[in-house]
């Protein structure tokens, strides 16, 4: 017999779609009103219009001659004009999201745009509700507030129709049918959308499931294989009609991460004094160095030690579905930090909220550090924060010349590389202490982590 919903869970209910309406409508007004609407989406709809023209939609020129010749507009102001062909008329996209996004590059341009937006809203909110029904069973208050602040700071990843909205939905759903053991093809198949679509936003997710072993293990190579026969036609046909378009996305990637660039991690890049701003570990690194070769090896340093370490922790422990929670929440905070990522990239967080709920309900005093580090992280990869840090920044004229002032920078103005590695420290030491826990004996239903801790050292936490 199914439970009832009660009174505060239609309250909370409430509270996620009225958080999913203003993401929506705000992000729609951003949409029409900015000349960067729905700018991702547009490299990647021409790009796929190029190809069923046999044209080379990796080759810049080719794609913005495209983009004209089928009513696509410039902005009046030059310098926007300038910025929108070499940020947002340039192929970045890998062949496999040409291809999926075929079907809608039938479409006209509006139309195309409306059914992206619908899928975009579609699967973040869908996503957000599975996170919520599995956090809400062990802490309802504490994941309802969590996903509310998540959802109203999403408008940027709707109103730019950036992949990642569709990438991160699909990986979250497909957690969320792997470990409630429901919907598994489903949960396969989005999975796999979501790897060859945006691997650096899912891989380590799905590398996870490959190292936990078991049923994971056979779930994370049908992924494999059905991401495989997307791919497959996907390159034939780009090979077909564009043979260099190897090495000219890699061209194009690497103009848009040059120095000064729109991807650029530096503070001289054409995006660090925006509200979308680089959030990886580089972004940090370098106002100390501003030198790839130094902001990248240290980026590569840290976070490769820690998901190392994790990766060797999970090989050798007993999977469990509260540990992979955890483990969850661990590489969805350190994966936004070794490589090129953006605030949108950061809304996979959502697989922090059952770890930071199951810490909450457990009632000991780590659940005010989970709920400081979980919130500090949405909060910090927020469109709305973001933007208030932005003008605030600006306004004090704040340098970065000395030492004082590359350490104020880093800590105010942009703290979210500095707090997602606490983040994923945090969650990646719990995971750690619960399964030495484990291997030492089964910690008794209800029992709390600290009392856990608390028994093997002699004190409370």
């Amino acid at each position: 017999m199914k439970r009832k919903i009660t009174s505060t869970e239609r309250k909370a209910l409430l509270c996620l779609l009225l958080s999913g309406a203003i993401f929506i409508s705000w992000g729609s007004l951003i949409a029409m009103a900015s000349y960067s609407g729905m700018g991702a989406f547009k490299a990647v709809f021409y790009g796929a219009r190029c190809l069923m023209q046999h044209s080379d939609p990796y080759n810049p020129a080719v794609l913005q001659r495209v983009y004209r010749s089928e009513g696509g507009t410039l902005p009046s102001d030059p310098a926007k004009a300038l910025f929108f062909r070499r940020a947002m008329l340039v192929c970045v996209n890998l062949p496999t999201a040409l291809f999926l996004v075929a079907p809608l590059a039938l479409l006209p341009w509006k139309m195309a745009c409306l059914c992206w937006m619908a899928l975009n809203a579609a699967g973040l909110l869908l996503a957000a509700l599975l996170v919520w029904i599995v956090a809400g069973n062990r802490a309802l208050k504490p994941a309802t507030i969590l996903i509310c602040i998540l959802l109203c700071n999403s408008e940027l990843i709707f109103a730019l129709g950036n992949l990642a909205g569709i990438v991160i939905s699909l990986c979250v759903i497909a957690v969320w049918c792997f470990l409630e053991e429901r919907f598994v093809r489903a949960g396969v198949l989005c999975l796999a959308v979501s790897l060859v679509l945006k691997p650096h936003d899912a891989a380590l997710v799905w590398f996870y499931f490959l190292l936990a072993g078991g049923v994971y293990r056979k779930r994370a190579l049908q992924t494999v294989v059905v991401a495989a026969v997307l791919a497959l036609p996907a390159v034939l046909w780009v090979s077909h009609v564009s043979p260099q378009w190897m090495p000219e996305l890699n061209s194009n990637l690497a103009a848009l991460s040059a120095h000064g660039s729109v991807n650029d991690p530096g503070p001289d890049s054409l995006t660090f004094h925006s509200a979308d701003h680089v959030i990886s570990l580089q972004s940090a690194f370098s106002l100390f160095r501003d030198d790839p070769r130094f902001y990248n090896f240290a980026s590569y340093l840290v976070c490769g030690s820690l998901l190392f370490a994790g990766a060797i922790r999970v090989l050798k422990s007993r999977f469990s579905k509260e540990n992979a929670w955890f483990a969850l929440a661990a590489i969805a905070a350190l994966s936004m930090l070794p490589v090129y990522h953006r605030g949108y990239d950061a809304k996979l967080l959502l697989l922090t909220v059952p770890a930071c709920s199951y810490l909450w309900a457990m009632g000991a005093r780590l659940k005010w550090l989970a709920g400081l580090l979980t919130t500090s992280a949405l909060l910090c990869t927020s469109d709305v924060p973001a933007a208030i840090l932005l003008v605030t920044m600006n306004s004090l004229k704040v340098g970065i010349a000395g030492l004082w002032g590359k350490v104020f920078t880093v800590v105010l103005f942009h703290p979210a590389p500095l707090v997602l590695l606490a983040t994923g420290v945090f969650y990646l030491w719990i995971y750690f202490r619960r399964t030495a826990q484990e291997k030492r004996g089964p910690v008794a239903a209800g029992e709390s982590l600290g009392a856990a801790v608390a028994a093997n050292h002699g004190a409370s936490l």
